[in-house]
């Protein structure tokens, strides 16, 4: 078994108290390209998670720890797991491959796969029941979290997202840094250690590398009092959610609903108003009043807005026994 960074007799101690449950599913990060949907584990399942746990080091492995560790303790209750790339398994080959030469392409899985796809899809369920049926089906979902990403709903299916081959792509984050030049990282790898340079990107950069801090509450205080690390963090975060929000609407060839979810998403209200602001022209418009009030499942749209405008509480636990059930069934 792996080492699990969990404290097992709390585990166990937990999952005492589930008694009567009929299955486990486990929230997994990268499933990759054979792993395309939500599956039964199997020991062929468990050896291909072990075998993608490079492509996302930091998540993969705790994950496989409590999946090992849970059906230790309740090895008679089948395990299902659900995959955080699955949702963007919809992705055409324009949005999902990268311009990099064919023998590189051919030898790895070098493409982009998406992440946050249990709260994307959970928000392409609800967002529709949020925005009114007279709402149209193209969503853009804005996950903003710790992590942060992006992802272009057409109909129920993810056909462009932010995240890519890793989660280090796209917007700005607490800690990681988003989208940078590749020829700044090639400049910085000949400066410094890879390990150190994959630990700035990873855990130094984002908020905490602009402002200091990686709560965004802190930051809006900070920015309110006129601090300049603070004032600059929001802008360059504000400034990218916008282009990226814009891009995905081009992918999209419109937009019908805006969704916001996650920590940030559903409770940063300022962020969700300078977002309004800077899409007026797409048609947004939010309610200022419904917006200062909003942390919970919310139409925040003002009055006759063509764009429809809501909170998603973000619910990948209903998404996963969704899931679940749907494999089991």
């Amino acid at each position: 078994m792996l080492e699990a960074p969990y404290d097992e007799d709390e585990v166990r101690a937990a999952l005492d108290e589930l008694a009567g449950a009929l299955a486990v599913g486990h929230r997994i990060v990268h499933g990759g390209e054979q792993l395309a949907q939500a599956c039964r584990v199997s020991a062929e399942v468990i050896e291909q998670l072990h075998e993608l746990s490079e492509l996302a080091p930091l998540h993969q492995p705790p994950a496989l720890a409590a999946l090992e560790l849970v059906s230790a303790t309740l090895p008679d209750l089948p395990a299902v797991a659900c995959f955080d790339t699955a949702f963007h398994a919809t992705l055409g080959p324009a949005a999902r491959t990268y311009a990099l030469p064919q023998p590189w392409r051919a030898r790895w899985p070098l493409r982009r796969f998406g992440f946050h796809g249990l709260s994307h899809a959970w928000t392409a369920r609800r967002a529709p029941a949020l925005a009114g049926a007279s709402a149209g089906g193209r969503i853009v979902s804005c996950h903003l979290g710790a992590g942060a990403s992006l992802c272009a709903i057409a109909d129920g299916r993810s056909i462009d997202t932010t995240m890519g081959f890793t989660p280090l792509e796209g917007l700005v984050m607490a800690t990681r840094s988003g989208s940078v030049d590749p020829g700044l990282v090639l400049w910085l790898a000949e400066r410094m250690p890879h390990e150190e340079l994959a630990d700035g990107l990873e855990q130094r950069s984002g908020l905490v590398g602009l402002a200091g801090s990686a709560d965004m509450r802190e930051v809006l205080e900070r920015a309110e009092t006129g601090e300049p690390g603070a004032q600059l963090a929001l802008d360059v975060y504000c400034h990218r959610l916008k282009l990226e929000i814009a891009a995905m609407v081009g992918a999209l060839g419109g937009i019908d609903v805006l969704a916001f979810t996650g920590g940030i998403g559903e409770h940063a209200a300022p962020i969700r108003a300078r977002a309004a602001r800077d899409l007026a022209y797409l048609g947004v418009h939010i309610n200022e009043t419904a917006n200062d009030t909003a942390h919970a499942d919310a139409n925040i749209s003002a009055l006759g807005a063509p764009v429809q405008t809501v909170v998603v509480t973000a619910r990948e636990d209903l998404e996963i026994a969704r899931q679940t059930r749907a494999v089991l069934s």
